[in-house]
């Protein structure tokens, strides 16, 4: 199709003599830039014309030899070029659309930089490179909320390990921030989960150091990985095992640990769509077919409660979420019953706008009260996380209700801003720096944890490994100092692991510990909602077995170090190398007083051979037995420890029996 089109004001390059007619113009366009006019893509040279008739306005794009070229009479090359820049302009759309301050000449520049730096480099699937990095920046800022320099740095983000270009080359180029992270990047670019531990664990420690000194640099790799799983198709099958395999054991907790629940569920269910694919077909089949019924119910449980919140005033949405394929999985495993018998399939999510964070969790138990006057409750499944964030910042007010034909529907009530953390974590908390912290500073402490890991490496690769697990996969519990003072624990922390949590000279020294006023040794293990108080002693050291003890990341990590430099050599005295240790029982009888167990801890640790393994006590009117189980390397500080105890007041018989376990 030709374009010798008379123009009105001047006309292309080549064509001076052109004659001008009422209606037409031309004016400069950029070059090669596609427009899509009745579904045909158009190559863009050097002018636009613009035609109008009875005001409708027609466009014709004219190269300096004024010839209209459709896309179908591009070459290949220029096809990849249109579809990159289409990429590319979606990307800005995204980010002109969002909060963040207009910085669009540097994102320009990293598009231009990567575009040359990966030029000629296609995929597996056929396609230029460079639509994956424009694909991972889209989902940093459309997906995870974040600004110019996470859209950087995931442009670059594969600039210095497939091409020639080097750190010095980011660096002068876009400066420290943007070049820190594309380094961060490139250092965890390979796989995580290597044949050897050794290997695991060197690559963890490079994961985890990356992460510590900038979380934009987790966050944009766990976007990196999303679209590597999105586009898992075109590898082949025992690589999309492999990457299934490392998205659900390694970035799928990281993503629930740094509060990315969007990224975490979406990596969870693309796993487990490659790892057992026969049986995602079929969760997924079963979902689809209920959810004209799934709809009907959900809107019959909530139609009560959108009266009330509009009488009430409030300004509020209300979504109805469906649990992932996994997770379903996972509850079908657990509770060994069918799909039709997993009750809380579907839920009900209300997010309402809050201009005071002072009666933010005033207003989520005034809408609890909307739910519960109409329906039934489960006494068992409420969780008011307002109060308690999770270790990930999450908060919100969690019930489940007894809907429409006695279907149980479990309720997420959220303000918006509790929503974006809940949704974005880490990624969302820029947004709110100025703030509240106490949604953070769970999180903060989570990252200090990784940093003290790092900071007291540990040499052996198994246990390092086991180290970061600890801090990765465990759930919390919730237990108070007698000052008051929340802590956050992993479940099936000890009183030796809370010493550590507190300080670390608290848990080197740590005797026991008054949980809810009774003493307990250094091993009882914690339940949320105890209070308890830490004892030490200064003549209390560390033992190898103490490590039995400890479920903590941080425990193990300063208990490990502290062995180490003080562990005996070859050229030590006699009595300082290890030996194996005898443990023994002693019964203790006397008149119960105040502060009589006290005594008896006292009388423990006042000698320092001595380790208190357990504790037990019966108390009858004002008299009392107590079993107390020691260990040393000898016999001999155990009888001194006999007779200490029964110099104690009002002590009437401590009598030993040696354990068998010499």
């Amino acid at each position: 199709m030709r374009g010798d089109l008379p123009l009105k004001g001047f006309s292309p390059p080549g064509k001076p003599d052109v004659a001008t007619t009422p209606g037409f113009f031309c004016f400069p366009a950029q070059p090669r830039h596609p427009l899509k006019i009745s579904n045909h893509y158009f190559d863009v040279p050097l002018f636009i014309a613009k035609f109008v008739v009875e005001n409708i306005i027609l466009l014709f794009f004219v190269n300096p030899d004024s010839e209209i070229l459709p896309l179908t009479a591009l070459p290949e090359e220029d096809k990849e070029d249109i579809a990159v820049n289409e990429a590319f302009r979606d990307l800005m759309d995204c980010y002109l659309a969002s909060c963040h301050r207009r910085r669009t000449e540097i994102i320009h520049k990293a598009f231009r930089f990567a575009r040359m730096a990966h030029k000629g480099v296609k995929r597996r699937s056929g396609e230029p490179y460079i639509l994956h990095p424009i694909a991972v920046a889209k989902i940093v800022v459309a997906e995870l909320g974040l600004g110019s320099t996470s859209i950087c740095a995931a442009l670059l983000h594969d600039v210095i390990e497939d091409t020639d270009f080097t750190y010095e080359d980011i660096l002068a180029a876009f400066g420290p921030k943007i070049a820190s992270i594309v380094e961060g990047l490139t250092k965890i670019s390979g796989g995580i989960l290597g044949r050897e531990p050794s290997q695991q664990a060197e690559n963890f420690r490079k994961l985890l150091l990356s992460m510590s000194t900038d979380v934009r640099v987790m966050i944009v790799k766990m976007a990196d990985r999303l679209h590597n799983m999105r586009t898992l198709d075109a590898l082949s099958t025992e690589k999309q095992m492999a990457i299934a395999n490392e998205t659900l054991y390694v970035y799928a907790p990281l993503a629930h640990r740094l509060g990315l629940f969007k990224i975490k569920t979406e990596l969870e269910d693309l796993a487990f769509r490659y790892q057992h694919p026969a049986i995602w077909r079929e969760i997924h089949s079963k979902v689809n077919e209920s959810e004209a019924e799934r709809r009907r119910i959900v809107e019959e449980f909530v139609g009560p409660v959108r009266k009330k919140l509009d009488a009430a005033g409030y300004k509020y949405e209300i979504k109805a979420r469906v649990k992932s394929a996994y997770s379903i999985f996972n509850k079908m495993q657990k509770k060994g019953v069918p799909f039709e018998e997993v009750f809380d399939i579907y839920a009900v999510r209300v997010i309402f706008e809050n201009d005071d964070d002072q009666l933010e969790k005033i207003r989520c138990w005034e809408i609890y009260t909307f739910f519960t006057d109409d329906h039934p409750t489960h006494p068992d499944r409420l969780r008011d996380w307002t109060s308690t964030p999770k270790a990930n910042g999450y908060r919100a007010l969690h019930l489940t209700a007894m809907g429409p034909e006695g279907k149980w529907i479990e309720v997420q009530i959220r303000s918006r801003k509790m929503d974006e953390i809940a949704e974005l974590g880490y990624a969302a908390h820029w947004k709110y720096k100025s703030g509240e912290q106490s949604s953070e500073s769970e999180l903060d402490s989570w990252m200090n944890t990784i940093k003290d890991i790092l900071a007291h490496p540990e040499p052996n690769a198994v246990d390092f490994f086991d180290t970061i697990k600890l801090s990765l996969y465990s759930h919390e519990i919730y237990v108070f100092t007698p000052a008051g003072d929340l802590m956050t624990l992993p479940s099936g922390s000890t009183v030796l692991d809370l010493a550590f949590e507190i300080h670390s000279h608290l848990g080197l020294h740590c005797v026991a510990g008054k949980i809810n006023h009774r003493l307990m040794p250094l091993s009882h293990p914690l339940e949320s909602g105890d209070q308890v108080e830490i004892i030490t002693s200064h003549t209390q050291t560390p033992r190898p077995g103490w490590l039995d003890y400890c479920h903590t990341a941080k425990a193990q990590n300063r208990l490990r170090a502290w062995l180490r430099r003080n562990a005996p050599t070859d050229n030590a005295p006699a009595d300082t190398i290890q030996r194996p240790e005898i443990t023994a029982t002693i019964t203790i009888e006397g008149r119960d007083r105040h502060s009589m167990l006290l005594d008896i801890v006292g009388a423990a640790t006042r000698n320092s051979r001595i380790t208190i393994r357990s504790m037990t006590v019966d108390s009858h009117d004002d008299t009392f037995e107590c079993r107390l189980t020691v260990s040393a390397l000898s016999a001999h500080p155990l009888r001194r420890l006999c007779q200490a105890l029964r110099k104690i007041p009002d002590i009437t018989k401590a009598t030993k029996l040696l354990n068998a376990n010499r």
